[in-house]
């Protein structure tokens, strides 16, 4: 995004990878929270679409690292899928919310959010098929594991990001992503 410099882009790329290891250790304290909320996604979401995708993409990549070697969350096993998930959503959040021009953030938020949300189950999915699990991972388990047991959390990220990224503008922490036409007495009359 135009108008951060990089220092900042820097320091809320370091709390979003922060948030990658605390979000999760809160929501473990509920059964299966960590599975079916996806707390990790959201910090890796607001980087790409905040700091933009190369942002996003090292957020997606160290968050799950560093989590793994701090907490041992997720099982180091999982944590190199994980890894290309949440890469993918970072690098894909960014790229979306750069293009997606709507003239309206909500609009570019959730088109973006969404595309990246695709984009990244898609690579994700197919880093399981053929890297990690190959000729065990199917498009049943591709489904259940990526849609259809983490709606919660495709749900809570879609309600709560938005929420974040309007809080941090009106904080004065984010640039406007459209100038505001200032009307004065010429355009007036």
């Amino acid at each position: 995004m135009d108008g951060l410099s990089q220092v900042k882009r820097s320091v809320f790329t370091a709390v979003c990878i922060a948030l990658c290891v605390v979000l999760p250790m809160a929501f473990h304290a509920v059964p299966r929270g960590g599975n079916i909320f996806s707390p990790m996604h959201i910090p890796v979401f607001l980087a790409g679409l905040i700091c933009g995708g190369g942002y996003g993409l090292l957020t997606g990549i160290l968050g799950p690292l560093l989590s793994t070697l701090i907490t041992g969350m997720p099982a180091f096993g999982f944590m190199p899928v994980m890894m290309v998930e949440l890469a993918a959503y970072g690098l894909f959040s960014g790229i979306a919310f750069h293009f997606i021009r709507t003239g309206h953030v909500y609009g570019d938020l959730y088109g973006s959010l969404l595309t990246a949300m695709i984009v990244g189950r898609i690579i994700a999915g197919c880093a399981r098929a053929l890297i990690f699990a190959p000729g065990k991972f199917t498009m049943a388990a591709w489904i259940s594991g990526y849609f259809v047991g983490t709606l919660p959390g495709i749900i809570l990220q879609l309600v709560v990001i938005p929420l974040v990224y309007a809080a941090l503008y009106r904080a004065g922490l984010i640039p406007s992503r459209y100038l505001k036409k200032v009307q004065t007495e010429e355009t007036l009359h």
